[in-house]
């Protein structure tokens, strides 16, 4: 993700998260910590037909990941397009060295949690009321030694069009 991807990000972000999206000040100050070489974060968008259909990021402190944000165009449901995003995070935490990897998702999101399932992550807790303004509960998931996931078994359904392109953080 470069900064000129931050306008149709933000449109997707509204359309999928309207009631708790980031601010454009949000993805400015992840940004900023995507690029050289003290780079704590990896940003990623997908692309098809020349449009921008999905997102994600990842922030990396102390050898662990955290999954900060990962949307697919409602269009792009069920093409795989998730798991390629998702690929892409753990690739980036394991470039990271990170030990293991979290995340935050809505209770009510079951189609979110069997991805994250699918790639071997595992309920640890619940954070009460993470979500706002509609204090909705998160469950965060875990997933120990991320470089040990075997990414070409993870089933990841049809590949949908386009490429993934992201900057380069490692490599």
């Amino acid at each position: 993700m470069r900064w000129w991807d931050i306008e149709p990000v933000l449109r997707l972000e509204m359309d999928l998260f309207p009631d708790d999206a980031w601010s454009p000040g949000m993805f400015w100050s992840e940004l900023a910590h995507a690029r050289g070489p003290a780079a704590t974060r990896h940003y990623v968008v997908a692309e098809a037909g020349g449009r921008l259909v999905g997102y994600a990021g990842l922030a990396a402190v102390d050898r662990t990941g955290d999954v900060q944000t990962i949307a697919a165009a409602r269009d792009h449901w069920g093409t795989g397009l998730g798991a390629r995003l998702l690929t892409d995070l753990i690739t980036a935490a394991t470039a990271f060295e990170c030990r293991e990897v979290l995340l935050e998702v809505r209770i009510d999101n079951l189609r979110a949690q069997r991805l994250y399932e699918r790639f071997g992550f595992e309920p640890i807790g619940i954070r009460k009321g993470y979500y706002q303004p509609g204090n909705v509960d998160a469950l965060v998931m875990r997933l120990t030694d991320p470089a040990s996931v075997s990414l070409s078994s993870v089933p990841a359904g049809p590949v949908p069009a386009g490429p993934v392109q992201g900057t380069k953080t490692h490599g």
